[in-house]
């Protein structure tokens, strides 16, 4: 066998300083402040332990509606136009009659205090900060009591039906009692979709605050996931349409539903008389290869014929993308997985700096697109997968 020759022997030093060089970069940058959202997804990596870490990004079996949330939005084209005055950007909307600083919320998360000891208390308080409105997890480790008293924010009330409706119904009396602005029916988990990291972790499910002294949580898993057993074993499959007219009769808020991905399901939410509709897929956490929610957006939208306002939820990390769900007729966006990673990285900090750079990059978005205002978002901005199949024809 030959000996490497000085000048392979230099090669291969050379390559190795490269990769050296390399990795102490990327450590450097990660240790640097975070420049957009998905940087903070490798902080939270960093900062949870794994089975948390994978509680969080998980999707169901091979998790092609959760990789597909964020690639849908790629498929799409903005059209900016140009010579228009952006000297000054709002980007102030309204939802359901409630002013908010810009068009993103904070969807319903879970167990919030797995990313963060302070947990839901400062996603909360960074919802106030940043002007906008959090909606709060019936699973959440800070009770929803708790979460009201501790900032101003406007906040909506995410409600799972239990077997036990007298259980649904006293948190939806908590939360109007405590000044809550809306209920969110989560409609697409009559049982838990599954998520295959947190069976082979065998997550294990602290006790939601909320259910304390009303439902016990300590279900068989079977040796998989803890969250499965508590999910399957108490939330209600039978629930169907005409249970909205039960939960109408027992408050007096508005009734936003969370889990519509057609038109017909549209149509039914509006003949029950809901006030908001949610284009959701449970950020790919429930039935796999279901569409990915700015794919259908549209198509709820016309359905819906303005009469109710529709939102989106799913997928959205970059400004772009808030962009293009305004386009496409949403009222506003909900996030959940980048406030909870900058939750896991930075506490209440991380969650205000990704509601930041969010607002900015949509700002940014708007003044090179040509639109000064909400209202200024057409639908001719945009240019979808489906548009440029018709421009074939």
């Amino acid at each position: 066998m030959q000996s490497s020759s000085p000048f392979s022997q230099s090669r291969l030093g050379l390559q190795q300083d490269c990769c050296i060089s390399y990795e102490s970069c990327q450590e450097r940058i990660m240790a640097a402040e975070p420049v957009n959202v998905n940087e903070f997804q490798e902080l939270a990596r960093q900062a949870l332990p794994k089975m948390y870490y994978a509680f969080y990004t998980g999707g169901t079996e091979d998790q092609y509606t959760l990789k597909e949330n964020e690639e849908a939005f790629h498929r799409i084209i903005i059209q900016p136009r140009i010579l228009r005055d952006v000297s000054s950007i709002d980007l102030s909307t309204t939802v359901l009659g409630y002013n908010i600083s810009m068009p993103v919320m904070i969807a319903p998360t879970s167990m919030q205090k797995l990313a963060n000891p302070a947990g839901e208390i400062a996603t909360a308080r960074a919802a106030s900060a940043c002007n906008t409105i959090m909606v709060v997890s019936t699973v959440s480790t800070c009770s929803l009591e708790e979460v009201a008293a501790c900032s101003n924010a406007v906040r909506f009330f995410q409600l799972y039906v239990y077997k036990r409706r007298d259980i649904s119904a006293k948190l939806v009396q908590r939360a109007e009692n405590n000044g809550y602005k809306a209920i969110v029916l989560t409609a697409d988990s009559p049982r838990l979709g599954r998520r295959e990291a947190d069976i082979k972790n065998k997550l294990i499910v602290p006790q939601p605050k909320n259910l304390e002294g009303l439902l016990s949580t300590k279900f068989v898993s079977d040796g998989g996931s803890g969250l499965e057993a508590l999910a399957n074993g108490t939330l209600d499959a039978s629930l169907c349409w005409e249970d909205i007219i039960w939960l109408k009769s027992i408050t007096n808020l508005p009734i936003l539903i969370k889990g519509v991905l057609t038109c017909e399901d549209a149509r039914k939410a509006l003949e029950v008389g809901v006030a908001g509709i949610i284009v959701s897929n449970h950020g790919g956490r429930q039935l796999n290869y279901s569409p990915a929610t700015i794919s259908v957006l549209e198509e709820v939208v016309h359905a819906v014929e303005g009469k109710v306002e529709v939102f989106l939820d799913g997928g959205v990390r970059r400004g772009t993308d808030i962009f293009k769900a305004m386009a496409l007729g949403a009222r506003a966006v909900l996030v959940g997985r980048p406030v909870i990673y900058g939750l896991a990285a930075k506490g209440e900090y991380g969650v205000r700096r990704v509601l930041e750079m969010l607002k900015d990059e949509l700002e940014l978005t708007m003044s090179l697109s040509g639109c000064s205002s909400m209202k200024e978002i057409t639908r001719g901005h945009v240019r979808t997968k489906h548009d440029q199949l018709l421009s074939m024809l």
